[in-house]
């Protein structure tokens, strides 16, 4: 009895294992039954088999339940052209700041990343030796300044009194002698006249008459010589007049001093040229610098300077002033705008690319120099597109293309979903520019496409 019972639990582990076997050859035996079926091998028993396999597999299709979609209509309407093109980010304006005079760095007011207003301070000099030499230059406008006055108080001028030479005390002295003798001189000669008179008629001797001719004579001569004192006291106040001009040219070469050495003084305070940010500051305090030392470079960012590279055969596209929008990867949800405003023209002469410049607005300073861009250049005029929404459109991965499902009516067959290979474009406000594949009125699927295929029948839900 214990035998039977042992015979039989062997019997049932080899009929267990037997079927575990059988279990794994079934994939081989359904494929090896196959093969005969696609190749056409078998005979007419194997003939009879694949069409019985045929028919179950119509019938079953036949059979099968139409996929419930919902779908969308794909909507054509005008769309701006534009110029595609890329290039990089770079400030619009960038500056290497070097102080105009030598000395020691005593204080620094910002650091990397500061922005900074035009006109603000960034860093320090010790202004000790330009104080000292601005103080001598303004004692020496003051001496100068004097210099003048005393000039001034030799003419009898007051400050700021204009050169008259007849109101200067000595010519005036001078001139009433000059008057004075000629006055003299006149009734000298008068009396020598009056004197030949008698002289000739015999009514007074010839010595009185010599002697006041003698005195007429006399009286030329001291006339001459008051007229020469006049000369001689004009030249010396003109003469004081020019010491006058020339202590007011001094006067003019201390204020220049004094601006001169007022400048050394303001260089010593670095400031921005202008508002932006901070990119470097290599500098640090207590190090001496020179005119040739970069104390800190400031670059503008609003706004920043896009520049691109257009193909040469799209170069008659482009012009200044051309509106201009771009997009870098750090913001894909965010279109920067701008405008085209410059043009190089020459052609690099490597690339055949041509250079264009657009300045994009950048008021929240999130574009950063040296950022990658796409920008489009819109064209005048516009053209048809057909846009899909977002969630018609499947992304393959591994080939890197785009595929939608279109709904189509058969007859006999009812709707029917047919895969479409399309070439997408952008996108905008969660719709999708198909620039090929898709038709304008043509209802795509939307959603859940996991259980579609080309070809499958589909019902659309209402």
């Amino acid at each position: 009895m214990k035998a039977n019972r042992d015979n039989q639990a062997r019997f049932n582990l080899r009929s267990t294992r037997f079927n575990l076997r059988s279990a794994r050859a079934l994939p081989l035996v359904c494929v090896f039954g196959i093969m005969p079926l696609l190749f056409g091998a078998c005979g007419s028993g194997g003939n009879e088999n694949a069409n019985n396999a045929n028919g179950g597999a119509g019938a079953a299709a036949a059979e099968a339940r139409p996929v419930e979609v919902e779908t969308a209509q794909a909507i054509g309407r005008e769309i701006p052209l534009f110029l595609q093109a890329t290039g990089s980010l770079t400030s619009d304006e960038e500056a290497q700041i070097a102080p105009q005079v030598s000395g020691q760095i005593v204080a620094t007011f910002v650091d990397v990343g500061a922005f900074v207003r035009q006109g603000q301070p960034i860093a320090r000099i010790d202004d000790r030796d330009a104080r000292l030499r601005l103080e001598q230059a303004r004692a020496a406008e003051t001496q100068a300044q004097s210099g003048v006055r005393q000039a001034q108080v030799r003419l009898g001028l007051g400050s700021g009194g204009r050169f008259d030479a007849a109101n200067i005390p000595e010519v005036r002295a001078a001139r009433a002698a000059l008057e004075s003798s000629e006055a003299a001189a006149r009734l000298a000669e008068a009396n020598a006249r009056r004197f030949a008179n008698l002289v000739e008629t015999g009514d007074v001797a010839r010595s009185q008459y010599d002697q006041f001719r003698t005195q007429a004579e006399t009286a030329r001569a001291q006339v001459n010589n008051a007229r020469q004192q006049l000369e001689a006291v004009q030249n010396a106040a003109r003469g004081n007049n020019e010491a006058i001009s020339a202590a007011q040219a001094a006067v003019e070469s201390a204020r220049s001093q004094v601006g001169l050495a007022q400048k050394a003084v303001d260089d010593t305070n670095i400031r921005a040229p202008f508002a932006g940010y901070i990119s470097q500051r290599p500098t640090a305090r207590g190090e001496y610098v020179t005119p040739a030392s970069i104390i800190a470079t400031v670059v503008r960012t609003n706004p920043v300077k896009l520049l691109l590279q257009v193909p040469e055969s799209e170069a008659r596209r482009i012009a200044v002033g051309m509106s201009v929008s771009a997009n870098v990867s750090a913001y894909p949800d965010r279109q920067f705008a701008g405008r085209v405003s410059a043009i190089n023209p020459v052609l690099d002469p490597v690339s055949r690319a041509l250079s264009v410049e657009a300045l994009l607005e950048n008021p929240d300073n999130v574009l950063k120099s040296g950022m990658f861009a796409t920008a489009r250049v819109v064209q005048p005029g516009g053209a048809e597109g057909v846009f899909v929404p977002r969630a018609a459109v499947t992304a393959n991965q591994n080939t890197n293309a785009s595929t939608v499902y279109v709904v189509e009516s058969v007859e006999g067959e009812g709707d029917v979903a047919r895969l479409r290979v399309i070439q997408r474009g952008e996108e905008e406000d969660g719709q999708v520019r198909v620039v090929s594949g898709v038709q304008a009125n043509e209802r795509v699927v939307v959603g859940d496409t996991s259980e579609l295929y080309d070809g499958a029948r589909v019902v659309v839900r209402r």
